[in-house]
């Protein structure tokens, strides 16, 4: 259940009294509205601790949600009001209008629509007593539903699965990992989400012969999401045949300890199928507390972070999803069940259709399975597969589907309250997406599914960080899929979901009215539905076809116009390389274009005024220039307008009205001009916490940003355009990213007598990108002795020389090195970095001739990547230098004679690549002089080194 919303409206409505209790007659409506709402959300808290999935419970959930939206929407009504009055941000707009409200209209007012919202909360409220769901049992209706769908679940070890393909690798792993004796290694587990085939794989080891042979005893037992302790350890005692009838009326810490004693005294497999969490884990140790045994534990759950916190030197064990070939293979052995018949010859047409059909199961064996079986009972009719394949997905989610549908919506059931809005928020976001987690992140502390309660607990977090932990959550827990991690921390930067896990993600969202997903095809809709809160537009439609003026959310996934609007911009735009070209008809035709898109921008700024996230994807053409009236949106915590097209370079100044914005993208496009104008006007958003300039702002842009001490992440900074001086009150920049000049105003010659530059300690990630002419040494010498945090540093521009690796923060883990013109050999200064983890030298990094890593050469140094160094001829490596390198990639250095003879000495190198090397270098490398060299490492890539 979603109690985000009533969390959200409780802290507005908290923020909202500790200003009003001095004004007479508002304090008392408030806090009678407050205590409804933190009724309701203990209510929320009951019936999800008991699983309560009664009808009425669920349709009443969507209301408190609404009814939270709503008392939030009053204030924020409020605060509308009474903007054109403030000149401070939301606080002090209440303090400063106290005089004006005294008059009695806006006091009037906020009282009487207080007081509607809670007199229909207090009847909600009413009718939701009547259902103690303190007293009714899991699943609210008895026991049905999913306690019935678990135990329908349950496998039994013994009875085998036909149809398995693609496990021979992960059982080999797994096995020799399980029968190693001398590994440390007491408990594995097997990880994925649902449907992957985890229990499957399980009873193919359990079933092993050499898992068989090695241990004295097996034993299985299934735990689910309902984890009953008692009956686990009866179960495993029993397959142990060691549970006797004392047993059973014995007390269960006497039960647990004799299992834990047979465990030490006897060479066992236990299989705990389908755990669920660390919780679950805890309640069943003691049964398992033997310290020196032979016994090891096999698991199988959703949920990577288990095996970490029952055993420190766990191992964990991803199953992966099926390849294609792997997929054609299952698919064919259930649709087609004569195929192995001899003289079997599966029809053309059939064939071609399974091939189609099989890609919308992404992999996933349970759901192969599933539309395999639907097939089969239609074969051998061609008409039938021809339905099923126009409706493939609706096949896999309808009543054939069930089962499919309600393994992977456990995975949903199970997450905690917090979890599920952030899960249902990636409902947004189109098939196959790939998700920016910075941005998600960033999402959800605008919209308050991260509340800013969080940000004061016990550790301290900001938002960011709270959200950065539930999103890996949701990663441990096998609900998205990491596609890509920071090199140097290995944080999610990106991620996509799994298609059927998004179809449930889906169908929650479309269950709970979290959000609408609007098209061309369905727009129309949109019209008759006036309490939208939240739209994604994956397909672009008219804007003005949304009419709830409480919209909260919108987000473009699409182009800025509709497709057909597009084809004429582009028909336009030929016309003008035309011989027959028009002038007069191509200004008629873009203005008529320009009016459509002012349009499009007035209709937002004037009906949406409670929106709070505003977020194009594709960009797109969208206009002469960003209107003014953009300003009027005053409640927006979230604007991104990248990649737009603006036929004017120049920002409006309404833009400094957005003073709640947490997150500003102005890194727009334009027709004519390079660079765009920004106003002087960044400095009053006070709760700025991440921005991002233009990539390139004109003579005219010049930005105090001295007062958003609140900034976090800062892209696209130069001193051309801002002031170096404001950097120093930016205390919990994360972030900073240097694009164009970066010179310090009044610089001293010593070094020492400079003040610093940055003064946050929370500094992580600093890079500096100027093609405009040389960066001086000692600026960049001076901002990095004052980045004490740094772990990741990027710097694209020619300094000629290395400031002395003391002046570096110890912390560095990765560094990046482009068009630096090094003169002199960087190695040994860089070597001395004590932490650092992976190098690059890219691009004309280094000019000189020379390379020498000595004996005690980069202690820590994990991956080294040379790339388009065209003047290096020789390098040299000391036996000792490197001692840790994985991974060592060559691209493009053509003058570069030989490997390095003291690669023979790193025995830790697992993949060497060489790309865009001359031929002669790669036959030395494959089968001449220097194959002696790298003859050890077990992965060597050659790529374009045929010229």
């Amino acid at each position: 259940m979603d109690f985000s919303a009533v969390s959200s409206a409780l802290k507005v409505i908290g923020e909202l009294t500790q200003e009003v209790t001095s004004l007479w007659g508002v304090d008392e409506q408030v806090e009678r509205l407050a205590s409804e709402l933190r009724w309701m959300q203990s209510f929320l808290k009951v019936a999800d601790a008991r699983k309560v999935d009664h009808e009425v419970i669920r349709t009443r959930v969507v209301e408190i949600r609404e009814l939270a939206y709503d008392a939030e929407d009053v204030i924020e009504m409020f605060a509308l009001k009474v903007a054109s009055k403030r000149k401070g941000g939301f606080s002090n707009c209440i303090k400063r209008s106290a005089c004006f409200l005294k008059e009695g209209y806006l006091l009037h007012q906020i009282k009487s629509e207080i007081e509607k919202i809670t007199a229909r909360i207090e009847v909600l409220t009413r009718q939701l007593k009547t259902y103690d769901v303190s007293k009714l049992g899991v699943d609210g209706e008895g026991p049905s539903s999913s306690t019935e769908r678990r135990e329908a679940r349950r496998p039994f070890p013994h009875v085998m699965d036909d149809n398995v393909v693609g496990l021979d690798k992960d059982i080999e792993k797994l096995v020799s990992v399980l029968v190693d004796e001398g590994s440390e290694c007491k408990v594995l587990s097997i990880c994925g989400m649902g449907g992957l085939g985890k229990t499957t794989l399980a009873k193919k080891i359990y079933r092993q012969s050499q898992v068989v042979g090695h241990f004295e005893n097996l034993a299985w037992a299934f735990v689910s999401q309902n984890c009953q302790i008692r009956k686990i350890w009866e179960d495993i005692l029993s397959d142990l045949n060691i549970l006797t009838e004392v047993d059973k009326k014995m007390k269960v810490e006497k039960l647990a300890e004799k299992l834990s004693s047979f465990l030490e005294e006897n060479k066992c497999l236990v299989i705990l199928d389908d755990i669920w969490n660390t919780k679950a884990w805890d309640s069943l140790k003691p049964a398992f507390s033997a310290r020196e045994t032979k016994s090891k534990i096999l698991l199988t759950s959703r949920n990577k972070e288990i095996v970490a916190h029952a055993d420190k030197n766990g191992f964990l064990y991803e199953l992966q999803e099926l390849d294609y070939n792997q997929s054609w293979e299952l698919f064919q052995k259930i649709a087609f069940p004569q195929s192995n018949s001899p003289g079997y010859k599966i029809d053309a047409k059939m064939k071609e259709l399974g091939e189609d059909m099989v890609k919308h199961c992404a992999g996933l064996p349970l759901a192969i399975i599933i539309l395999g079986g639907i097939l089969a009972t239609k074969y051998p009719s061609l008409t039938e597969w021809l339905r099923v394949s126009a409706n493939v997905k609706s096949y896999l989610n309808n009543d054939k589907g069930e089962v499919l549908r309600d393994v992977l919506a456990l995975s949903y059931d199970d997450l905690p309250l917090y979890l599920r809005p952030c899960f249902l928020y990636l409902s947004h976001f189109p098939e196959d997406y790939e998700i920016s987690a910075d941005r998600l992140i960033q999402l959800w502390v605008a919209e308050g599914i991260v509340s800013s309660k969080q940000e004061e607990g016990d550790e301290g977090q900001i938002a960011e960080d709270v959200a950065e932990g539930y999103l890996l959550e949701l990663a441990e827990r096998c609900m998205i899929q990491v596609r890509e991690r920071d090199i140097a921390t290995l944080k999610i930067r990106s991620f996509q979901m799994h298609d059927l896990m998004r179809d449930v993600c889906l169908s929650k969202a479309k269950q709970q009215k979290f959000l609408y997903i609007a098209d061309q095809s369905n727009a129309c809709q949109l019209s008759s539905i006036g309490r939208v809160r939240r739209v994604s537009a994956h397909k672009l439609f008219w804007i003005q076809c949304i009419k709830s003026p409480h919209l909260r959310s919108l987000l473009f996934f699409d182009t800025f116009l509709p497709g057909e609007e597009m084809e004429k911009e582009k028909v336009l735009t030929m016309a003008r390389h035309d011989e027959s070209f028009n002038p007069l008809v191509w200004f008629i035709a873009i203005g008529v274009l320009g009016t459509k898109l002012r349009g499009i921008w007035k209709y937002m700024f004037n009906n949406f005024n409670f929106l709070r996230v505003l977020d194009y994807e594709r960009g797109g053409a969208a206009g002469c220039k960003l209107p003014n009236d953009i300003g009027k949106l005053i409640h927006l915590r979230f604007l991104s307008l990248r990649d737009l097209t603006f036929g004017s370079s120049k920002l409006p100044s309404s833009l400094g009205n957005l003073r709640c914005l947490q997150s500003l993208d102005l890194r727009i496009k334009n027709t004519r001009f390079k660079s765009a104008h920004v106003p002087n006007v960044l400095w009053r958003m006070q709760q700025l916490r991440h921005l991002y300039l233009p990539v390139e702002c004109n003579r005219k842009t010049k930005l105090k940003l001295g007062t958003l001490r609140n900034l976090q992440t800062l892209v696209n900074f130069n001193t051309k355009n801002c002031y170096v001086k404001d950097l120093i009150y930016m205390t919990n920049i994360r972030e900073l990213k240097i694009r164009g000049p970066f010179n310090i105003e009044d610089f001293n010659t010593e070094l020492g007598k400079n003040p610093p530059i940055v003064q946050s300690k929370y500094l992580h990630s600093l890079s500096i990108i100027n093609h405009e002419g040389r960066l001086d040494p000692r600026h960049l010498t001076h901002l990095l002795s004052s980045c004490d945090s740094i772990s990741t540093l990027r710097l694209d521009a020619e300094i000629r020389r290395l400031p002395e690796y003391h002046y570096s923060s110890s912390n560095l883990a990765y560094i990046k090195l482009r068009w630096c013109k090094l003169e002199g050999d960087p190695i040994p200064t860089l070597e001395k970095v004590p932490c650092l983890r992976i190098l690059e030298l890219h691009e004309e990094a280094f000019i000189g001739k020379e390379m020498f890593c000595s004996g005690q050469a980069f202690a820590k140094l994990e991956s080294l990547s040379l790339k388009e160094l065209d003047f290096l001829e020789e390098w040299k490596v000391s036996e000792g230098a490197m001692p840790c390198l994985r991974r060592l990639e060559i691209q493009d250095c053509s003058q570069l004679k030989e490997l390095p003879d003291g690669l023979r000495f790193i025995a830790t190198l697992q993949e060497l690549k060489i790309e865009s090397m001359p031929k002669t270098f790669k036959d030395k490398v494959e089968e001449g002089e220097d194959f002696c060299k790298v003859q050890h490492v077990p992965s060597i890539i050659f790529q374009n080194c045929e010229g």
